[in-house]
């Protein structure tokens, strides 16, 4: 059995070598001949996954250490029996701490409290739920907004309008998919008052950013249409600007890492089953208050020196990325 696995993947080194031949590789080295005798992969988004690198391999399973899959073609996989997996969930806290930590930034910048502004959701899933929760708790007026969930459960959801007209922030979570592709456009924006925040840190292609920009709206991404090249005149207008690694905890990490080696250890029966990396403490999840918050989110993340240090070096973005010290979880 040989597995490939993108070499950026953490606590992984020599966990299933052995169970298999282990061949690691940067994400952009992925390629039909690099791969073509592999039975499995592991991947992040860097990797596009599809018949130009999967035809005529002998791949069966492909693992991708992201909540998302945009980068894999499902409807190829499962036309060719192909088994995908992939980690929802497994960076919710470290998300909510990178949405912590840009609410804190733009308040203070505001000096004003979190009783002052209405804050809409879009996208209540793993992550979006949890932006919720804690932002009620730390005093905003949270507006809802999840089309799927609203279908299936009936509830207290609104419209991406409603949500445009009505929100001072408006955060986004979810997935890319046909119906999210530019879901903050021009069109919508015109609904969005002149004060208002625009807040993504899920996929760049959710929210047209160029027409944010020429907006003049503020805007705080962690996420960018075209990345790891950036539009110089977008990054630089932005009031926050982090290189894709909103999730980029080390539970976060160790959480994704782990669901991939446990669903690859269940479909080959490998003795792995109930993995975890060692030397991890998970988080216990706790509420904080909007004072302590405030008190004491720089010393966990100061997100506008890792702002400014991607508003310098710019072109460094894969590299700042790939290389990044995993922050610690603090609620």
């Amino acid at each position: 059995m040989k597995v490939v696995i993108d070499s950026a993947i953490p606590y992984i080194r020599d966990i299933l070598e052995p169970y298999a031949e282990v061949v690691y590789m940067t994400g952009t080295e992925f390629s039909r001949d690099a791969i073509a005798d592999a039975d499995a992969l592991i991947i992040r988004t860097r990797t596009r996954v599809d018949a130009a690198l999967l035809e005529g391999t002998r791949v069966s399973f492909v693992a991708t250490a992201t909540i998302g899959c945009d980068h894999i073609d499902l409807d190829y996989c499962r036309t060719q029996g192909i088994k995908v997996c992939s980690a929802p969930g497994c960076n919710a806290r470290g998300v909510l701490q990178w949405v912590a930590a840009t609410l804190c930034h733009l308040l203070s910048q505001d000096n004003a409290s979190p009783e002052e502004y209405t804050l809409g959701v879009v996208g209540v899933g793993n992550v979006g739920s949890l932006v919720a929760e804690y932002a009620r708790h730390w005093g905003f007026r949270v507006m809802e907004c999840d089309p799927p969930r609203q279908k299936r459960e009936g509830g207290e959801f609104y419209t991406i309008e409603e949500i445009a007209r009505s929100c001072d922030i408006i955060t986004l979570h979810t997935p890319l998919d046909a119906t999210t592709h530019h879901l903050v456009n021009a069109s919508l924006i015109e609904f969005i008052p002149r004060h208002s925040t625009i807040i993504n840190a899920s996929r760049g292609k959710v929210v047209d950013n160029r027409a944010v920009m020429q907006s003049g709206h503020r805007y705080a991404f962690d996420v960018w249409e075209g990345e790891p090249l950036l539009d110089p005149e977008i990054l630089s207008r932005a009031e926050i600007a982090t290189p894709h690694i909103a999730g980029y905890s080390v539970q976060g990490k160790a959480n994704a890492t782990a669901m991939c080696v446990n669903a690859l250890a269940e479909f080959f029966d490998l003795p792995l089953r109930g993995w975890y990396p060692e030397g991890i403490t998970r988080t216990t999840p706790r509420l904080v208050s909007w004072e302590e918050l405030r008190a004491t989110i720089s010393t966990h993340y100061d997100i506008a020196a890792e702002s400014n240090t991607l508003k310098r070096h710019a072109a460094d973005f894969e590299a700042l990325r790939n290389n990044y010290n995993y922050r610690e979880e603090c609620f």
